[in-house]
């Protein structure tokens, strides 16, 4: 399909298109003539991809570049998937070591999650250590139950991220995923906060 179809078939602008042709973020057509290409099924999906990126997930050109960038290099799912999860949920990375807590060790054990280095380990650390930097109090009850109700819905992801074959595919589903499910949580968690809290001071 030429610009124009492409443009048609994506309710992409074809001057968005040609923003995303140079800045790397859509593979170049195949040239059929020195003023126009021709463009795939592929082309159409990674618009998509694109599109959901910026306008569900929020993300930035920079940030979509180096998710893509990544895939089109052909790096290990396991590193791609560990990148897009960094992206999304602002897990950045740490300016130097960062201190291992008893709590996050705790958790792991727990848990027979494997014990290695990763930006969300690293947050979790972080984290952890800023509440007892507060004075909030961490028993491991609580972190058995916290932890052992995301691990069951982290599986429930991890399910539905794996089970597509095309990358393009492979990363909507997980940088979507990730976005809407931790916004999922959060609101959840509300409501049941809330219905505790009526239950408790109005009997309800």
């Amino acid at each position: 399909m030429q610009l124009k179809e492409l443009s048609s078939a994506t309710g992409t602008s074809t001057a968005s298109i040609k923003f995303y042709l140079r800045e790397g973020l859509l593979p170049a057509g195949h040239t059929v003539h020195p003023t126009r290409a021709s463009y795939t099924a592929d082309h159409i999906k990674r618009l998509e991809l694109i599109r959901s990126l910026r306008q569900i997930v929020g993300l930035n050109i920079g940030q979509i570049r180096s998710i893509v960038k990544m895939a089109d290099d052909g790096v290990p799912r396991l590193s791609l998937l560990a990148h897009v999860q960094r992206v999304v949920l602002n897990l950045e990375p740490a300016a130097g070591d960062v201190e291992r807590t008893a709590a996050a060790d705790a958790v792991v054990r727990m848990r027979s999650w494997p014990d290695v280095p990763s930006d969300a380990r690293d947050a979790l650390d972080r984290h952890v250590a800023a509440m007892q930097d507060l004075g909030i109090n961490l028993p491991l009850e609580l972190l058995d139950r916290y932890s052992s109700a995301v691990d069951a819905i982290a599986g429930l992801d991890l399910e539905l991220t794996t089970a597509g074959e095309d990358v393009n595919d492979v990363i909507l589903t997980a940088a979507v995923g990730m976005h809407m499910h931790s916004q999922l949580m959060l609101k959840l968690l509300a409501v049941a906060q809330a219905s505790h809290a009526i239950r408790t001071f109005e009997g309800g």
